[in-house]
């Protein structure tokens, strides 16, 4: 541990938060019982304007320290990149943690983990299955989400019950027709509930929400009124809405690509598992788009966030093969995620400059959310009946509107945990408090670098406006043709010190004593030179774009 948490009572159940409380994203929360721990959800966060060339935000496991033989599992409850997202790095510190989760999860968790050249232990359960993980006795029921296959996971020690929800909503009619077990979460409330942790996303939207189904009407509006292509950004692991594209694209005699990585590896996990069905003929490659006609072509990319390196993105900035122009129609089946308002409204407005007609949650229904309403929750609450709630998976105002309706249907204040991540909350004989905090911050992942930028980079970066700043300095004797000073090399908001260029330095002086001993003697050959050099170890060693600056003088 980074420090001192209270000591913990013999018969409390210990809950801190890692992360998924204060913002939407990096879920992930730690069990405590008898010295022995449980982890729900490992996810990320991704990053905003304002964390210029970070790729992903990580939970804080500096709280797991010294302690990674004390985890006996880590439970997931669905697939999404906020809830799975970090488990590869998680296992960098130990790699045989126990991994249980649905069959669709943990599908896509493995070609995650293979594309880290990691081998793990995963576990497959499924709704009604239960599992013993050290003292914990967990117990999985189905909830339907944007995804298919989510759980809430029951968790009982020692004659104490915990529900997780993970995210879910109460669709009556979802597409796979797997409804959320209302009838066996009933029965945990019959039993009993001492803390229910609970999604908070949509606790301010009133009422009850649409179905995913009637998204369908809506897509086949858009197709029947599109003349040339379509394209549909969308979460890389929404694979209902995803589904509802093919269909429509079926119904209008068009021909899908997936585009981008993500994408078309979520998509053939989605396929071949039996949970997204494609009707023969319908798929091209992304590269036979040119050949088929306009009207007769539908795209399905990432993007619908405005992530910079999404293929949305980059066909909004010309930075594409794929371009755009009058009659093409981009739909954003997604919902926009609190904090990404200016990175979508650039797309929209970058591709409504090429002359694509946009589609978006603003201006059409074309997307229902996967989280509970304020009239849903009503509902849950009421059925499970708890003895303490714990809002989370929500900004500020989710978590304390999540509160209120607790409080409405009957929870008396004093048994509504209103906690921040690194909150240490001890539950003991049906009574729930806040005991302490630990520390949890930011862990930035930037190329091949995981938490070696600080705050203090970001805000060199966030000035530079770039992936940082490094100058080279290098004095040279022409007629000599050798370096009679230098290299030096300095950085600004690339790395924490300057001992990181210690390897690029001999092969930068050698590079340029060979171009002078081939007669290379203009000083701006001779900073090109340096500027490849570093450039090519930059990119090779670090997957990093920084602004170069050399300078070369001659003495």
């Amino acid at each position: 541990m980074t420090e001192a948490a209270p000591l913990q009572p013999p018969e409390a159940i210990r809950i801190v938060a890692l992360g998924g409380l204060g913002a939407i994203g990096r879920n992930m929360t730690t069990f405590e019982y008898e010295g022995r721990l449980l982890l729900v959800d490992c996810g990320v966060l991704f990053p905003e304007d304002e964390q210029p060339g970070v790729d992903l935000i990580l939970p804080d496991f500096a709280y797991l320290e010294d302690r990674w033989d004390d985890i006996d599992a880590l439970v997931l409850t669905h697939g999404h990149e906020d809830h799975i997202g970090a488990v590869p790095y998680l296992l960098r510190s130990r790699s045989d943690i126990p991994i249980y989760g649905s069959r669709l999860t943990l599908a896509l968790l493995e070609a995650k983990l293979r594309e880290h050249r990691i081998k793990a232990d995963l576990r497959e359960v499924e709704a009604g299955h239960s599992a013993q993980a050290g003292p914990f006795e967990v117990e999985f029921f189905a909830v339907t989400h944007s995804i298919p296959d989510a759980l809430a996971v029951a968790i009982r020690a020692d004659g104490q019950l915990l529900v997780h929800t993970g995210d879910f909503k109460l669709d009556q009619l979802p597409l796979d027709g797997r409804v959320t077990d209302l009838p066996g979460l009933a029965r945990l409330g019959d039993e009993g509930i001492d803390l229910l942790l609970v999604d908070s996303t949509n606790a301010e939207v009133p009422g009850y929400l649409a179905s995913e189904r009637d998204i369908a009407s809506v897509l086949d509006r858009v197709f029947a009124g599109a003349r040339g292509r379509v394209i549909v950004a969308s979460f890389a692991s929404h694979i209902h809405r995803v589904q509802q594209v093919l269909d429509a694209a079926a119904s209008h005699g068009r021909r899908v690509a997936f585009v981008g990585r993500s994408m078309v590896r979520n998509m053939n996990v989605a396929r071949d598992l039996g949970y997204l069905d494609v009707p023969g003929g319908m798929l091209v490659k992304s590269d036979a788009l040119p050949d088929l006609p306009d009207d007769e072509a539908v795209l399905v990319c990432t993007g619908s966030q405005g992530e910079p390196m999404a293929v949305l993105s980059r066909i909004a900035n010309r930075d594409h093969a794929i371009e755009i122009g009058p009659g093409d129609t981009i739909v954003l089946a997604s919902s926009l995620i609190p904090g990404n308002e200016n990175s979508v409204n650039r797309v929209i407005n970058g591709l409504t400059r090429q002359g694509a007609t946009v589609v978006h949650q603003g201006n059409a229904k074309v997307h229902v959310s996967g989280h509970a309403s304020a009239g849903e929750l009503l509902t849950f609450y009421n059925i499970l009946r708890p003895k303490n709630v714990m809002p989370v998976h929500g900004e500020w105002r989710h978590l304390w509107a999540n509160a209120a309706l607790a409080k409405q249907t009957g929870v008396e204040d004093e048994n509504i945990v209103i906690a921040e991540n690194g909150s240490i909350i001890d539950l003991a004989h049906g009574a729930v408090k806040v005991v302490g905090k630990v520390p949890v911050g930011f862990i930035y992942v930037d190329g091949s670098s995981v938490g070696d930028i600080t705050e203090t980079e970001l805000k060199d970066r966030r000035i530079l406006g770039d992936e940082g700043f490094i100058s080279v300095f290098v004095a040279v004797d022409v007629s000599r043709k050798k370096i009679v000073a230098g290299p030096e090399i300095h950085e600004r908001g690339f790395a924490r010190d300057d001992e990181i260029f210690s390897e690029i330095r001999p092969e930068l002086a050698a590079a340029v004593e060979e171009a002078l001993s081939q007669g290379v003697d203009q000083q701006q050959q001779l900073q090109q030179i340096v500027r490849r050099t570093v450039g090519r170890w930059v990119s090779r060693s670090h997957r990093r774009r920084p602004m170069i600056v050399p300078v070369v003088v001659e003495v």
